[in-house]
């Protein structure tokens, strides 16, 4: 396997198209759960800090969703693009999951966000549901638009996606209000029965193409090559054993078991033979398929936005892919030169 090496830190961020639509996104794009205090907080000047840095760095695509901090991402991310040009940036977010004030006697389930406004979450696949849902997202924004929807986390809900989100969504696409739609999830397997039944611009796939995980390519991303559907990695580092391989470390939002940690450590210290960090080794290898679009970093602080560019630049010698374990490889991927 072979993925080119990168040019100098001086290069842009380049863009990709999402599908067939008019959609471009930065290859390196800033995911929006960790600047609303995905496990410790974060105050806010510090959030908004990272969402103009990432701007100024060259990660021109952000995503967010009600979800993350019930709904104070897209608060903070929406207080400093609505400041921007608004055709200097691509923004993401997400439907399905809605949103209200708490009534009385009910306590706020954070999920794992600190300082959670005293708001609940709710399900809501209908048709109305789904446009209402883009309706309170951009109040929170504080924007007209937003550039791409995704159906968020559908698992439990396939049936009301298939017969009211997505027809929903397709409408919103044909009238103009949206570029580009698609789904955000954990898992390949719906992904794939939803690029196959729907015209979808683009999903976003959470952990499931790293150099810990590569279970996408067993059915998602040939579905999105045979239909023309780009890819949007997230979960890059799977929850950040891959950006600090210790005892401890989570792996897709649990503790990591003891074969993965061990993959991760023999990964990490093949990387460092080479001098490359293993974050490094991270973004460029989910970046290079062809059908992969974007790939999104949690960021949380500016240096943490400096430092994934960083990473994204680093050179990589080539002979470092033949060494990597990289597991499961159910066959050869094809790849192409290095969007950064």
């Amino acid at each position: 396997m072979s993925i080119p090496a990168s040019g100098g830190p001086s290069r842009p961020v380049a863009r990709n198209r999402l599908g067939r639509s008019d959609v471009l996104v930065s290859a390196l794009a800033l995911g929006g759960a960790p600047l609303a205090g995905l496990y410790r907080p974060v105050p806010e000047p510090v959030a908004t800090a990272t969402v103009r840095a990432a701007w100024e760095t060259g990660l021109h695509y952000v995503d967010t969703a009600p979800h993350y901090g019930l709904g104070r991402s897209e608060q903070l991310v929406g207080s400093v693009l609505r400041e921007l040009p608004r055709d200097s940036f691509t923004l993401s977010t997400k439907v399905g999951r809605r949103l209200r004030p708490l009534a009385p006697g009910e306590a706020v389930d954070p999920q794992g966000f600190a300082n959670a406004p005293p708001r609940r979450r709710y399900w809501d696949f209908t048709a109305a549901g789904i446009r209402s849902a883009l309706l309170e997202s951009l109040d929170r924004l504080g924007l007209d638009r937003v550039d791409i929807v995704l159906l968020h986390d559908p698992d439990d809900h396939e049936e009301e996606a298939i017969g009211t989100a997505f027809p929903a969504l397709a409408r919103l696409r044909d009238e103009g209000v949206v570029g580009a739609i698609g789904a955000g999830m954990n898992q390949t397997a719906m992904l794939t029965r939803f690029v196959d039944r729907f015209d979808l611009d683009v999903v976003l796939c959470a952990g499931r193409y790293t150099l810990l995980d590569r279970s996408a390519l067993a059915d998602l991303f040939p579905a999105c090559e045979r239909r023309g559907t780009s890819v949007v990695i997230g979960g890059v580092y799977n929850s950040g054993l891959l950006a600090d391989p210790r005892p401890g470390a989570r792996f897709d939002y649990a503790p990591a078991p003891e074969p993965t940690l061990r993959l991760a450590q023999e990964t990490a210290r093949l990387c460092a033979e080479h001098d490359v960090p293993v974050r490094a080794a991270a973004l460029r290898f989910a970046a290079a398929h062809p059908v992969v679009a974007a790939v999104l970093v949690g960021c949380r602080s500016p240096a943490e936005v400096a430092d994934n560019r960083a990473m994204w630049e680093h050179p990589i010698p080539a002979e470092l892919w033949d060494r990597l374990p990289l597991e499961p490889d159910p066959r050869p991927v094809r790849k192409r030169a290095h969007p950064g």
